[in-house]
């Protein structure tokens, strides 16, 4: 009669030692509660980046000077100056003032006339005026591959006066411009004007165009 198979010791201690190292971690398993759906089981450790908010002005004052070449309209071109003061209503709505001035001479009509026509071979030009612009291209210029600078294209008009050789004449301008921001409180702008009134120009009074192309520097306030 075949004996009845028997275990082996040493398998008997290590399925001893097996019932004795799964007993507790079967009890800790029951006494765990569940955890819930929508808790996070791992927790990123994100360090927070602090951001600077650009400081972008607030207030919409702008004051500048400028510089540039003056047409005067049968007299040949000369240098002029000035300044404008400008401020912003809305958006794409501005007001400007400005003041500009120059020196005009009569030189060439002299070599005809002895008298010329100004009573000093040099006469001072000088206008104002107050004028209304409108932003119609906002954009930027890039400078290199990694850094650009906003611009905007703007349309002005405005009314004014001219005075020349004693003679002060009603005056309308038109132009457009754009204004390049170098920075949170400063800009270069470049404009064309056309400044139109009469000019009395021996005897005979007529119409006159009269550009101008300057650049300039300007703060925001």
């Amino acid at each position: 009669m075949p004996s009845k198979p028997t275990l082996h010791p040493w398998l008997t201690l290590a399925l001893l030692a097996t019932a004795l190292l799964l007993t507790p971690l079967l009890a800790a398993a029951q006494s765990t509660p569940p955890r819930p759906a929508n808790e996070q089981v791992i927790v990123p450790e994100v360090e927070r980046r602090e951001v600077r908010l650009p400081r972008i002005p607030s207030k919409d004052l702008i004051a500048g000077l400028f510089a540039g070449i003056y047409s005067t309209d049968s007299f040949g071109a000369s240098p002029v100056v000035g300044l404008r003061l400008g401020y912003h209503l809305t958006e794409d709505f501005f007001f400007e003032a400005a003041y500009g001035r120059t020196r005009v001479s009569d030189e060439s009509f002299r070599q005809i006339l002895p008298g010329g026509v100004f009573s000093s071979e040099k006469s001072t030009l000088s206008y104002y005026n107050v004028s209304l612009g409108y932003n119609i291209l906002p954009g930027e210029v890039f400078l290199g591959a990694k850094r650009a600078k906003a611009t905007v294209t703007y349309l002005i008009a405005g009314i004014g006066s001219t005075e020349l050789d004693d003679q002060r004449n009603q005056t309308l301008n038109i132009g457009l411009g754009t204004r390049f921001l170098l920075g949170q409180r400063s800009a270069v702008q470049l404009d064309l004007r056309d400044h139109i009134f009469s000019f009395d120009l021996l005897g005979e009074r007529r119409s006159t165009h009269n550009l101008e192309l300057t650049l300039g520097l300007s703060f925001f306030f």
